[in-house]
């Protein structure tokens, strides 16, 4: 049996045939905003996804600042963090969050052994 996918009350299929300026009213105010704001970028940026699906090309982009409005549902999105470029494959869970979120920037600290020069002792060592 599959799992109905409701996101505030509406369907997954519902939200799809959505305009994205209806779809904007179910979510929260600073989301909302920016939609509306930035219609037209999400809009440019729905129609070059559909037409590197078309191709059979990986979606590759900088935008991370974009909403995820439900057409992008079921995307695979190769999202940039400052140096790579890091797959993001999206769900219904990520409805109304941006790419970015998806994207860590940052890694996390690892930290090794100290090298020549980190304590006193190694002051007394020959650098050969």
């Amino acid at each position: 049996m599959e799992k109905k996918i409701i996101y505030r009350g509406k369907e997954l299929q519902e939200l799809k045939e959505m305009d994205i300026r209806e779809f904007s009213k179910y979510l929260k105010a600073r989301q909302r905003r920016t939609i509306l704001r930035k219609y037209d970028v999400i809009e440019k940026f729905l129609k070059k996804c559909r037409k590197k699906i078309e191709k059979g090309k990986p979606i590759r982009t900088h935008l991370r600042d974009v909403i995820i409005v439900p057409q992008m549902v079921e995307m695979a999105i190769l999202v940039h963090n400052g140096k790579e470029f890091v797959p993001v494959k999206i769900v219904p869970e990520m409805l109304g969050h941006r790419l970015g979120e998806f994207a860590m920037t940052r890694k996390q600290v690892k930290h090794g052994a100290p090298g020549i020069g980190a304590t006193r002792s190694s002051a007394a060592m020959s650098v050969k």
